[in-house]
């Protein structure tokens, strides 16, 4: 069985514009709903339809209809894996910075970004978000230009207002990427999504980016927030969290070692350290959600 790591998805609106917005009503491939993440937000609008939520370390299923708020680079799964009579599935992705740096930082648009920062951690909004939201997101589909921006805005607005959600993980799983000196950072994201199965040395890091190994280690703090091994781990454990929800018989001694801990009692502490609960708890109550 192939294990996927999560991918960097690069999306491109249409000329002309800063959001990407798009729909399928059609049943969902689930071969093709891979693991990925991307700068980018995703706001997610199911009006009718059945499938599995992955988001970060987070794993439930829906019936009928769901709306989420994926934040910059936080994995995740597709989510419709069949979709009702009269079913769609719509998406609306844009950068945090679609409206400029400047803009984001005015006083009116606090709200909407706790609301982006809050995102990072994945967010489900209830039944009367869905109700009031969901037909204004469709309707993202027939505007554009101004008019397409001012109706997002509204969108956000009223979502960064509501206290109709809930929060999917609550310790955030986002890769960071967008930090100081982001080119230098992501030149080590890249690097360790690429490598986190395997043993990644300090100075082997460090070399990839032409620093040396104190140098680094301080850079990568100061830019992140997150030491370098907790970098790794927290793509470790998010990889493990996406091997213990697959149906299969993966003992979970074999996780431990596919996403790159060679100590099954370190590999234990740092899954509890993260998600707040074992191993084999996490895969229990997966089994007790799919059944």
């Amino acid at each position: 069985m192939i294990k996927k790591k999560p991918t960097l998805e690069k999306l491109t609106p249409s000329f002309g514009s800063s959001i990407l917005v798009k729909q399928h009503m059609d049943k969902a491939d689930r071969f093709n709903a891979f693991w990925h993440f991307h700068p980018e937000l995703e706001l997610v609008y199911v009006n009718k339809g059945q499938g599995k939520t992955h988001i970060g370390n987070h794993l439930s299923y829906f019936n009928n209809s769901q709306l989420i708020l994926i934040g910059s680079n936080l994995p995740h799964n597709g989510f419709a894996d069949r979709l009702t009579a009269n079913g769609s599935e719509t998406t609306v992705q844009f950068k945090s910075d679609f409206l400029g740096n400047d803009f984001v930082n005015i006083p009116e648009m606090v709200s909407i970004s706790a609301l982006f920062e809050l995102a990072k951690k994945g967010i489900r909004f209830h039944v009367e978000a869905k109700a009031y939201i969901g037909p204004k997101i469709d309707k993202l589909l027939k505007s554009e230009g101004f008019d397409r921006i001012m109706q997002l805005l509204e969108i956000l607005n009223y979502l960064a207002k509501t206290e109709d959600y809930s929060i999917l993980n609550a310790d955030g799983y986002a890769f960071e990427t967008e930090a100081q000196d982001s080119a230098k950072v992501a030149a080590v994201f890249k690097y360790v999504n690429k490598n986190f199965q395997n043993h990644i040395a300090l100075d082997e890091i460090a070399d990839e980016v032409s620093m040396t190994v104190p140098a680094f280690c301080r850079y990568f703090k100061k830019a992140t927030g997150k030491t370098f091994t907790q970098i790794v781990n927290e793509y470790r454990v998010v990889h493990a969290t996406k091997l213990l929800s697959e149906e299969s018989d993966m003992s979970i001694a074999d996780v431990c070692f596919e996403c790159g801990f060679n100590n099954f009692s370190h590999f234990n502490k740092v899954f509890n350290d993260i998600t707040g609960k074992s191993a084999s708890m996490y895969r229990k109550e997966i089994k007790h959600i799919i059944q």
